[in-house]
């Protein structure tokens, strides 16, 4: 077996300098993936990850290496945040908790939410006014937070949501790739993760005590007989990472529409199709095949989660290198999509590589990672995005105001500084 390619020093501070400013380190990954291959390490003192990406290396991480690769890290501060959340735990723990929350994501209770989705959906965009300019990534994020508290849990997060919202940008900063990496401390967020928890507990609270009898992910939680900080656990799980990947979705998508004007024309002419006083019936949101090509060509260039965090349980032998028990590995999903050995002139938004019956290399394309440990929550992001954009275009024009942004990675990829678009009534 051959030992992992290793970058040089320049280049990993490189990386570094990257990791901790407001730049591109992803592009800098990508980069080095066509410097040095699928599988590579940087080396740098106290970080020294190895790296993966590509349909071999990919799928060897999410199917045969998948229970060699652990998802729990006790130092890293995501861990700290959710406790034994879905997405921090590994093996029968795991298993278990994806059985109870699947349900709730179900693609048939999922069509039963898009009512919900296209009223919460009204209620931002209602109170746009025309001529005025609004940051989308701010935008979608209020409206990715008030559809998941709605759908998943029946809850109205209206009241609490101006107040809230700071809080939740400290925790999303929390989890954020950082100087942590390297062991240094960390920023206090005290007072903000005091904020959060005392808002869930209070909502498990009022549940207990005033069941609703409805069959929302809050009251399935309950009546399987969780205890509270477990359920706490499953519910900052989902609202952390159920609302921050459909907020960069939605902006990166509002972002590429805005850059990219001539796939607009197509994008509007399905919106006119969409009920204007009612919500959508589900086929009427499997119709909108131009919106979803739209979108899948936007997770593509932008997967709002850009790479797989794993320790390596054992000794693994991966693409023919040998990765060390105990190492941080990094599936990178943004390399794997801007490999132009399957994506030709893999930096061009082309919504065209999407249209029906294109065929592409397994595990080529991840945006919701892949195996037993697929995302639960992908048809749900998926039909969210369809509804929220169809009825964005069928309601306003808009404008970029601001076209240059660059790419941040925080807990998932931003637009930074923002999506800036000005509105006008259609």
């Amino acid at each position: 077996m051959a030992k992992v390619p290793v970058s040089d020093s320049a280049a990993g501070w490189e990386a570094l300098k990257e990791l901790v400013g407001p730049r591109d380190l992803v592009g800098a990954l990508a980069a080095m993936r066509r410097r040095l291959g699928y599988v590579f390490r940087i080396a740098l003192p106290g970080f020294s990850p190895v790296f993966l990406s590509g349909p071999d290396a990919t799928r060897y991480a999410l199917t045969e290496g998948r229970e060699k690769l652990r998802w729990r890290n006790e130092s890293d501060p995501v861990t700290g945040l959710l406790g034994h959340g879905l997405l921090v735990d590994d093996g029968e723990t795991h298993d278990r908790l994806r059985h109870q929350i699947m349900p709730a994501l179900h693609r048939q209770q999922v069509a039963g939410y898009i009512d919900r989705m296209w009223r919460r959906t009204g209620q931002v965009i209602d109170a746009w006014q025309p001529g005025e300019t609004y940051n989308m990534l701010v935008e979608m994020r209020r409206l990715a937070l008030l559809i998941m508290m709605d759908t998943l849990f029946d809850v109205d997060m209206t009241p609490e949501l101006d107040r809230l919202f700071p809080a939740i940008l400290d925790l999303l900063k929390f989890i954020s790739p950082g100087l942590w990496l390297l062991g240094a401390p960390r920023k206090r967020y005290d007072q903000s993760i005091s904020a959060i928890n005392e808002y869930f507990y209070g909502l498990i609270r009022e549940r207990r005590a005033h069941p609703n009898g409805g069959d929302d992910l809050l009251s399935a939680l309950i009546h399987a007989g969780m205890e509270d900080e477990l359920i706490r656990d499953q519910m900052l799980t989902l609202f952390i990472a159920g609302h921050d990947t459909s907020t960069a979705l939605l902006a990166w998508a509002l972002y590429l529409v805005g850059r990219h004007q001539q796939v607009q024309p197509e994008l509007l002419a399905e919106a006119e199709t969409f009920p204007t006083e009612t919500p959508p019936t589900p086929e009427q949101v499997d119709s909108l095949g131009y919106f979803k090509q739209v979108i899948d060509e936007t997770l593509r260039l932008y997967p709002p989660i850009h790479v797989g965090n794993r320790v390596s349980a054992e000794n693994l032998s991966v693409c023919g290198y040998d990765i060390p028990q105990g190492q941080r590995v990094m599936v990178s999903y943004y390399a794997t999509h801007h490999d132009e050995t399957h994506w030709p002139e893999p930096e061009r938004f082309d919504p065209g590589r999407f249209e029906p019956g294109r065929q592409h290399t397994p595990y080529s394309y991840l945006p919701f990672g892949g195996g037993a440990r697929n995302c639960l929550g992908a048809n749900f992001a998926q039909v969210e995005a369809k509804v929220v954009l169809a009825r964005i275009f069928q309601s306003y024009e808009l404008t970029l105001t601001r076209p240059r942004v660059h790419v941040h990675m925080g807990a998932t990829l931003e637009p930074r500084p923002g999506v800036f678009m000005r509105v006008e009534k259609q």
